[in-house]
């Protein structure tokens, strides 16, 4: 479902997919091929837009939120996160059930482990690799790990597409 919220009517690329079953209000603009997939909710009630860039995948059940929060190209949002922050960098993964609370910056390269929770204010530099309650860097992510990240953007991409094309 696309809502507009006063002044503000979602900005979807033609090539994107949201599922029927997503929730999609207010000041927020989807990029070219990225795909939302059921149960999300993304929710642009603040001033300033809610990006989330081209090739990115927010799968099942995870709620994105913030004021000018921005989601760099292909980056992957795992099912039930919550992502309440200013920035993820480009290619990252946040895996299942993580939370990126209000504030924080994710380089390009990130990865979040499952279960974890990034606090508020935290900047992660680019290509780390974070786990833990509170979410702590724990190594850099490895040229294998980037790879497979993006692999996992680009899957979505095609199974998004898939969806579109059903008609779904």
């Amino acid at each position: 479902m696309i809502r507009k919220l006063g002044d503000y009517t979602p900005k979807i690329a033609d090539t994107a997919w949201v599922s029927e079953f997503a929730y999609v209000v207010g000041n927020v603009e989807i990029g070219e091929f990225a795909s939302i997939w059921p149960g999300v909710t993304i929710r642009g009630d603040g001033p300033t837009t809610i990006v989330i860039g081209n090739h990115v995948n927010v799968q099942e059940g995870s709620v994105v939120h913030g004021d000018g929060l921005v989601i760099e190209d292909h980056v992957s949002v795992g099912h039930c996160v919550v992502v309440h922050c200013d920035r993820v960098g480009e290619g990252s993964l946040l895996g299942n059930n993580c939370t990126v609370l209000p504030g924080v910056v994710l380089g390009p390269h990130c990865l979040v482990a499952a279960n974890s929770v990034i606090l508020s204010g935290t900047n992660i530099p680019e290509r780390s690799f974070v786990t833990g309650v509170p979410g702590q860097i724990k190594r850099e992510v490895t040229p294998q790990q980037i790879t497979g990240m993006r692999h996992t953007a680009e899957e979505l991409v095609v199974r998004g597409k898939m969806f579109k094309d059903s008609g779904l």
